[in-house]
């Protein structure tokens, strides 16, 4: 109770002290404000140089997306619906019409709930310093800017009405994706006019307003639709609907119009997502800015048209909901030359390469491998295949085979080869969980690794970025470099104001690298002799089935290239028995092969190392006549 009490009194003393410390802050910038600034220009609007757009490049300076500001003429308050201002009202500034400018109650309010949290969770602007803060101030947020702004609201409420002030804040508010004013985001959300906006919709536009970079429903439609719901029940509670208002409204879906035609759409929006918190988004939509991206259009729209073809002929063939996600990198720069993240971006704007966590599944082993070569196990050893059963807290764990079945003996090549679970898993266990997870993080993973032999089988979730980036490692000699879709922004001026710095990270030595990639490039071959496509060059590759068949993977690369394809439905259900990535992911894969300009090209393994040819299942020297040989490099 004494901790409880000395708690109460902190934040007590410490909120007046606070309180006082701003007030007399206030007054003294009010005064001088009020001298030196008695008329603000209310028309600074009208006065910033015209909006320019962002051009986006491709690896060949061709432009292939802009972002833009998209902005209409202002419109009277007088034909904008009593629900629509009732909506921002009850979103913003319940007691705009009361107060003068700044709301004192707002004030302590938020002070209180922040020096209890001890950090920032609830702000105090009204609308009239929100509009304060879009005609005369930047971004930046500091505590004498603060004082300047309710300084200057105040002073605006005494040359303004309320109306005038609703009606500029309307008309010049961002609505995020380049939106501005009111009327623009109407017409780009739903092709409306202000006026014919429902109830629903109007409490959809004051939802982004808490933040337009999270609640933008072109981009984050649920996180838009739970708010919208929010601003909803306060305008119940403000009494500006009624129930069955409420509950109308409430059952409305949030549709949006087709979005924009672009060859990559998302990437465009995950540039949008990367560079908008980075340069501000009045740079990115009008600050005229050149961003060289690493897409190369060409192939970004022959990829497009290729994995639309497959996903359509895998729907005919299994299930119509069947969807999926393809990345292309350069191997030494790990520069995305094309990604595709789902079927239709104008249906659904999740991105399936960038933001989908799926289950890694066998794609995991060859870190598994690396890891046991680093610790002396080579592949030519051997381990047996047979049932296994591990107690941990009690609970008795029988790990089985994708097949069902068991094979005896065999080497740690073929295990890696036919991504057998038994040996990966006892492989594992003699050298321990710390440097797999070590390794996982200096590659990229960012899922919850847990220490243990279930890791083994790929236990974890990732996206198509961090599966591609890690696989990258084996062509790249050991070096991992994180997909990236951006090289450079400048200014309207010219001037480099962000470059990607290089980031490569030695994850592997080349020793390892090549004997891992030896048994990858086994697999593989065997792979392309059961398909019709030609592939000239050397590659290595890897499979991945989940459980329940639930998501396909294929990882591969050619000396210039890594491409990494996943199949899978949004719902992570079942794509059915016997389905597997050899059979969904593998052939997409083969056909992108066929884009890449990548023939007759050789991997450089270390030169310490020296080829040994040895039977797949004893480990033991033999011909590679042998219909059971493997090649591998010790």
């Amino acid at each position: 109770m004494a901790f409880f009490d000395m708690r109460i009194f902190s934040i007590a003393f410490t909120m007046v002290v606070t309180a006082t410390v701003a007030l007399i802050s206030f007054a003294l910038g009010f005064i001088i404000y009020s001298v030196s600034h008695p008329v603000f220009e209310l028309n600074a609007l009208d006065h910033v140089q015209q909006a320019q757009p962002t051009i986006l490049l491709d690896d060949t300076g061709v432009e292939w997306a802009r972002f833009y500001s998209d902005r209409k003429e202002p419109i009277s308050i007088s034909v904008i619906p009593d629900h629509v201002i009732h909506a921002f009202l009850a979103a913003e500034d319940r007691s705009f019409f009361n107060h003068a400018g700044i709301s004192w109650r707002g004030i302590f309010r938020s002070l209180l709930v922040n020096l209890y949290h001890r950090k920032k969770v609830q702000g105090a602007s009204t609308i009239t310093q929100q509009l304060v803060r879009l005609l005369y101030f930047d971004a930046n947020k500091t505590f004498i800017r603060k004082i300047k702004e309710q300084c200057v609201a105040l002073l605006l409420e005494r040359q303004l009405s309320k109306q005038q002030i609703m009606e500029m804040y309307l008309n010049n508010v961002y609505f995020g994706c380049g939106i501005y004013g009111i009327a623009a985001a109407a017409q780009r959300f739903w092709k409306k006019q202000v006026s014919d906006l429902t109830i629903d919709e109007a409490a959809a536009l004051a939802a982004i307003m808490k933040s337009p970079q999270k609640y933008c429903p072109l981009l984050f439609p649920l996180s838009c639709k739970q708010r919208r719901d929010t601003v909803l029940r306060g305008m119940f509670y403000c009494s500006f609907i009624n129930q069955e208002q409420l509950d109308n409204a409430l059952k409305m879906p949030l549709e949006m119009v087709t979005a924009e035609v672009v060859c990559a759409p998302h990437a465009k929006e995950a540039i949008r997502g990367f560079l908008e918190p980075i340069v501000g988004a009045d740079a990115l939509y009008k600050g005229g800015l050149v961003i060289q991206t690493t897409i190369n259009k060409d192939l970004q729209i022959r990829a497009n048209e290729l994995f639309k073809n497959h996903i359509i002929q895998l729907r005919s063939s299994m299930m119509p909901e069947i969807d999926g996600s393809l990345m292309t990198i350069e191997v030494k720069t790990g520069q995305i030359k094309a990604v595709v993240g789902g079927f239709d971006f104008s249906i659904s704007q999740f991105d399936r390469a960038l933001q989908a966590k799926r289950q890694f599944g066998s794609i995991f082993k060859p870190l598994i491998y690396a890891a046991a070569v680093e610790k002396g196990i080579n592949f030519s050893m051997t381990e047996v295949d047979e049932p296994l059963e591990i107690t941990m807290n009690s609970i008795a764990w029988r790990p089985e085979n994708f097949s069902n079945d068991f094979k005896g003996q065999m080497t740690l090549a073929y295990a890696l080869s036919h991504s057998n679970n038994i040996v990966t898993i006892k492989t594992l266990m003699k050298i321990g969980t710390a440097r797999v997870i070590e390794l996982a993080r200096q590659v990229g993973i960012t899922a919850v690794l847990q220490p243990y032999p279930s890791l083994a089988l790929g236990c974890l979730d990732g996206t198509l970025k961090e599966a591609v980036g890690m696989f990258n490692i084996f062509a790249h000699n050991g070096l991992y470099l994180q997909p990236h879709l951006v090289r450079w922004v400048k200014d309207k001026w010219g001037t480099k104001i962000w470059k990607k710095n290089s980031d490569a990270v030695r994850a592997i030595s080349p020793r390892v690298c090549g004997q891992v990639a030896k048994v990858l490039s086994s697999r593989l071959a065997k792979l392309k002799k059961r398909s019709p496509h030609a592939l000239l060059t050397d590659a290595i590759g890897k499979t991945g089935t989940t459980n329940n068949c639930r998501s396909c993977w294929f990882l591969g690369s050619t000396p210039h290239y890594t491409t990494g394809v996943y199949i899978g439905c949004d719902d992570n259900r079942s794509l059915g028995r016997h389905v597997y990535g050899s059979a969904t992911a593998f052939p997409l894969w083969l056909k992108m092969q066929e884009l890449l300009a990548d023939c007759q090209q050789q991997f450089v393994y270390d030169p310490s190392l020296r080829e040994l040819i040895i039977h797949e299942k004893t480990g033991a020297v033999c011909s590679f006549a042998d219909q059971s040989a493997l090649s591998i490099l010790v």
